[in-house]
């Protein structure tokens, strides 16, 4: 009982620190839409790269990825520590910089907004955040199961699943609606650099406890030969590429990502930022994806419906210490989560509830309908959470291949002004169509040829069917622009030739 009382105490104290953090960003911030949603594009460089590093440290990163590794070897480092670290980075240049640009002429705050105004359509605008909320809500809701089966695998099951997934979105609600960008990216800044430390300090008091790197690699190599073979089991060459080139692009199209490449306070911020991005994701990817293979080694047993992260730092390291690394990871996790439901309510209030039901709504009001709406959209995603409909890297899976679909149009828009606004719709609408069809669709064998084939599967011969969709983006936005003319309603000028 002590035992459980010093856990609880580490979680609450440390998420009661992060909503201080707000509650002081909070006297700072106004109703200004640019000042709550882009902290007045004023973000500077050690800011902004914590602060996406932050929102990336979600439950699928943090407990999935140690999940991965821990079942099938670590080669999970291959696929997200290295390969997403390198792609993101070139797509943060290829896609951030030019959005920068062109937000910081027009002072837009929402990519659709952007893409409306370029193409001279509210459907196109609404249609890009519909799309941007649909695949949000699986990402909330894998935050809300990272934290319920963090407490689990802590406490030994002492604190239930639905209280761990309750906290997490009380915490995110109150600060959400508290803080906005600026207490968002503050707060981001403290648990990047929190996290780095305590995962590393985690590394050495583990293998401090089993005889050192050799001690742990030896115990795999004892146990799971197959961890130590390049490519072997889950880990074929399609799967790595495919999945990484899916969750690269799919990470660019995230609102709170996304939105993050307008709030640089000058090109030289948003560059210092994407050159260190590859070196901040390995130094905190390779230390915990190790941690779930030395486990499997170490023959730690993970009950169901728990995290190995936590099992293991329970049986290697003291209470205190294993309740301040799930304290800092389920933090992470809100940070992840209080960054998506920021920019999942201006998707909502500037490119939905504005243009579609209150056209001359006032600041002060979006502020309050953004407020409520944060609350509706996480209590939604708590109760399904409750449904636990799939493992943390399916639902996180699931969701990086919807936002993927959007990356190709949108950089053809960017960078080629013969796109139309009938190829737009084309290309996003075809390939959502497409990969909708393959998660919600139910999977049917058929006999072609004596042979058979399985429609509607999420992966054929390995590769990923969000590939596929991509792929059926881009050509349907590049043929139906080449067949289409411009209406008088649209300007490209506002991307290619009037930005730079």
């Amino acid at each position: 009982m002590a035992e459980l009382a010093v856990q609880v105490g580490v979680i609450l104290g440390y998420l009661l620190v992060a909503l201080i953090v707000g509650v002081v960003a909070y006297r700072v911030t106004t109703n200004a839409a640019e000042d709550y949603y882009l902290a007045g594009r004023s973000i500077g460089t050690v800011v902004l790269l914590f602060t996406t590093f932050a929102t990336l440290l979600s439950a699928f990163t943090f407990f999935g990825g140690p999940n991965v590794a821990y079942a099938a070897g670590p080669e999970w480092i291959l696929v997200m520590g290295v390969m997403d670290g390198v792609l993101f980075a070139i797509l943060w240049y290829v896609l951030g910089y030019k959005q920068w640009l062109v937000g910081r002429k027009h002072g837009y705050v929402t990519l659709g907004e952007m893409l409306g105004d370029r193409f001279g359509s509210t459907l196109l605008r609404g249609t890009v955040a519909g799309i941007s909320l649909l695949w949000l809500f699986p990402y909330v809701m894998l935050q809300q199961m990272g934290a319920g089966e963090a407490l689990v695998g802590l406490t030994n099951g002492a604190i239930p699943y639905w209280a761990g997934a309750a906290l997490i979105t009380l915490f995110m609600i109150l600060y959400v609606t508290v803080a906005g960008m600026r207490g968002v990216a503050w707060t981001d800044t403290i648990q990047g650099l929190f996290m780095l430390s305590v995962i590393w300090i985690a590394v050495v008091w583990v293998l401090s406890s089993v005889g050192g790197l050799s001690g742990a690699t030896g115990a795999v190599a004892a146990s799971n030969p197959e961890f130590l073979s390049l490519g072997g089991g889950l880990y074929t060459p399609a799967y790595i590429i495919s999945t990484a080139v899916v969750i690269a692009f799919g990470v660019t199209m995230f609102p709170q990502i996304n939105q993050r490449f307008f709030v640089a306070k000058s090109d030289r911020v948003l560059k210092r930022s994407f050159a260190l991005w590859p070196v901040l994701v390995i130094l905190l990817f390779v230390p915990a994806f190790l941690l779930g293979t030395w486990a499997a080694g170490l023959g730690i047993s993970v009950p169901e419906g728990a995290n190995v992260l936590p099992v293991l730092l329970n049986e290697y390291t003291p209470a205190w210490f294993a309740a301040l690394v799930i304290a800092g990871a389920i933090a992470a996790m809100m940070s992840s989560s209080d960054s998506m439901l920021l920019s999942g309510s201006s998707y909502f209030t500037r490119d939905l509830y504005r243009p579609f039901i209150e056209p001359s709504v006032s600041e002060s009001r979006e502020a309050t309908i953004a407020r409520v709406g944060v609350a509706v959209f996480a209590i939604g995603a708590f109760f399904a959470s409750l449904t636990r409909p799939g493992t943390l890297i399916e639902i996180g899976n699931t969701a990086f291949g919807g936002y993927a679909q959007l990356a190709l149009p949108v950089m053809l828009a960017l960078y080629w002004d013969g796109v139309t606004r009938s190829g737009m719709f084309a290309g996003i609408l075809g390939s959502q169509a497409l990969y909708l069809a393959h998660v919600f669709v139910p999977s049917v064998p058929i006999e072609i040829a004596g042979t058979t084939v399985t429609l509607f599967a999420r992966a054929y011969a390995g590769w990923d069917v969000a590939l596929a969709g991509m792929v059926v983006g881009l050509v349907l936005t590049v043929a139906v622009s080449a067949a289409t003319t411009a209406t008088a309603a649209e300007r490209p000028d506002r991307f290619v030739t009037g930005a730079d």
